[in-house]
């Protein structure tokens, strides 16, 4: 196994943390990013100058730019840049203030691009590299309750297939992770909007209410079924992988979601086929039916 460097943001908690450690214990280098640092504290005593810190909010633009010129820096080369900061608000859209939606779009959405132009002129330069950018099954499915979240989540897909268009001559790569639901602290770190009445006994009522804790412990072990470990390593993994995986599915709750959302869309893609085709200027029908076209 090739020994890499990677920068990971949103490496204080959660699937960053847990991807940190086991890259730490592997041999890597990491450059390891958060709002706060003192949970590296333990990690740095023990891994020495293999970990380098910093504090990073990837809402703020200038500081992505400074951190992520000084991880180059520091390290000389960075093979894989893992875009993980992020977080969840839960709420009708009508219920999210004007405020929290920009908090979201900002850190899930522009955040990720943000990184992502301010590592490529040095993975340009270096001749290659991966990007992880940390997605959702909540990128492919839609979740009543989470659809500014999943703004962001279908926002970041649509964004990296594009860049990955753009970034193969280059040697970089991309992959986009689409994890269900895990069990790290996402769930209990919900920024929750306040509700309005007219939701409170629809499905937003009750995805709230199940969240809070009134739902039965074990139907909620069974829909929060992914292990982080399992899925830090499987991430850790793909990068052995080449050409890159472009998606990385991982829980088999979200496996079955996308795969009947995946069928749906397609299904109804291929009913509206005559429709399509039927909008094209005259001259390409005719055309396209073998009339001459004069």
């Amino acid at each position: 196994m090739t020994s890499r460097t990677w920068f990971i943001t949103g490496a204080a908690s959660g699937l960053g943390y847990e991807l940190t450690t086991l890259l730490l214990a592997r041999g890597e280098r990491v450059a390891a990013t958060g709002r706060t640092i003192t949970a590296f504290e333990p990690l740095a005593a023990r891994y020495g100058d293999r970990l380098w810190t910093a504090r990073l909010d990837v809402a703020d633009a200038s500081e992505i730019h400074r951190v992520v010129g000084e991880a180059f820096a520091a390290f000389g080369r960075i093979d894989v840049v893992v875009s993980n900061a992020g977080f969840g608000v839960l709420g009708a859209a009508e219920e999210v203030p004007d405020d929290l939606l920009r908090r979201q779009i900002e850190v899930n959405l522009l955040g990720a691009i943000r990184l992502t132009r301010a590592a490529l002129p040095y993975l340009r330069a270096q001749g290659g590299g991966r990007i992880v950018q940390m997605s959702s099954s909540g990128g492919q499915v839609p979740d009543p309750g989470m659809s500014v979240y999943n703004a962001t989540k279908f926002g970041v897909e649509g964004f990296f297939e594009s860049v990955a268009i753009e970034l193969a001559p280059f040697g970089v790569e991309v992959t986009l992770v689409e994890p269900g639901g895990a069990r790290t602290g996402f769930n209990r770190n919900l920024a929750v909007a306040d509700p309005i009445d007219a939701y409170g006994t629809g499905v937003v009522g009750r995805i709230r209410g199940m969240l809070g804790g009134g739902v039965d412990p074990d139907l909620l072990r069974r829909a929060v079924a992914g292990d982080p470990r399992k899925i830090a390593r499987a991430v850790a993994d793909s990068v052995e992988t080449s050409p890159a995986p472009r998606r990385l599915t991982l829980g088999g709750g979200a496996y079955e979601a996308i795969e009947a959302a995946l069928q749906e869309r397609l299904s109804a893609l291929r009913a509206q086929r005559d429709l399509a085709y039927g909008t094209d200027a005259d001259d390409v029908v005719a055309e396209r039916a073998g009339i001459p076209v004069t």
